[in-house]
């Protein structure tokens, strides 16, 4: 399945846990519940993934933590706050040319509707 075609599915599995938990969680709960959903949509989930940064050639001792991938091409980055950040896109963009992915979403369960939440980050798409 391609970036777009899974993006698709992914975010119809966020509205419904949004549809079911609401706002106001933490983002611990919303990343674990749209694992499940995401899981039983027959997709495959790495939670909290160890992705190296590396530096002029050289692997740092310090690596980054993506909150998900699925399917080993999507990075997910779950957020609960009430306003969006231009910061989430950015780290997402940074974590998309560390990986050398191409698609990311980050998402916002704490917006009071979700599709102002969801924000397609993209590397070279």
């Amino acid at each position: 399945m391609d970036e777009n075609k899974l993006s698709y599915v992914i975010i119809k599995c966020a509205i419904e846990v949004h549809r079911e938990l609401g706002c106001g969680l933490l983002e611990s709960v919303y990343e674990e519940a749209l694992a499940h959903e995401l899981t039983q949509a027959g997709l495959t989930v790495s939670r909290q993934k160890s992705v190296p940064v590396i530096y002029k050639g050289i692997r740092l001792a310090s690596v980054l933590r993506l909150d998900m991938l699925v399917n080993e091409s999507v990075i997910i980055e779950c957020k609960s706050c009430v306003e969006n950040n231009p910061y989430f896109e950015a780290q997402c963009l940074t974590y998309l040319r560390l990986s050398g992915l191409k698609l990311g979403l980050v998402i916002n369960f704490g917006k009071y509707l979700l599709h102002h939440g969801v924000n397609r980050v993209a590397n070279n798409l």
